[in-house]
């Protein structure tokens, strides 16, 4: 994957990958032919995930429902999350040093969803409308009582398409142990925890 630089372009592509993706081969163009965004999103929400809250503070407050956040490594900590370049968040977090993300839980789906409507207010009048709480180490703002919360230094950020994907490098992190929310398949479900005989 390609670094980004500040503004969020990525001049290191190379002239391969570059005509590459300018010109799909057999293969990939006989897939777009055949699958449409719709269908895609679709196929994608097979895959259940949890559901996050990302925010971030500063000159530019913003939070917005991501369920593409996932773990990248442990030594040293880092998370992932992917943006939409077209979202307000994409350019909060160019703005930014620092991001947030709450894991929520599953009593939060009335939080998830004020996060993923458009109507919402911007700045930080949107946090309004939820009970949260200043980060202890940036200050980002995080979702009160979220089965999980992670402070985050914008450490790298790739191109991913229609999408950048941010990388943080974790700088706090708590976790609580309610059920977690979960979506697939275009709706929100409730996660309850049963036994298991693998060993984590």
């Amino acid at each position: 994957m390609t670094p980004a630089s500040p503004d969020g372009s990525f001049p290191e592509r190379n002239r391969r990958d570059a005509e590459r993706d300018a010109e799909p081969d057999a293969f990939e163009a006989r897939f777009d032919e055949r699958y449409d965004a719709k269908a895609l999103r679709r196929m994608f929400g097979a895959f259940a995930t949890g559901v996050t809250v990302l925010t971030c503070g500063g000159a530019r407050p913003h939070g917005m429902t991501a369920n593409s956040f996932s773990s990248v490594s442990l030594d040293p900590p880092l998370v992932l999350v992917c943006v939409d370049r077209d979202a307000v968040m994409h350019a909060a977090l160019l703005d930014t040093e620092f991001f947030g993300v709450s894991v929520l839980a599953a009593d939060q789906e009335k939080v998830a969803r004020h996060f993923a409507d458009r109507r919402r207010p911007l700045g930080m009048a949107q946090f309004d409308a939820i009970d949260w709480e200043p980060g202890e180490c940036t200050g980002v703002p995080l979702v009160a009582d979220a089965l999980a919360s992670f402070e985050c230094r914008r450490w790298r950020g790739y191109d991913g398409g229609d999408h950048t994907i941010f990388v943080g490098r974790l700088l706090a992190a708590s976790r609580r142990d309610p059920d977690a929310l979960v979506f697939h398949d275009g709706r929100f479900r409730r996660l309850s925890p049963e036994p298991t005989q693998v060993p984590l």
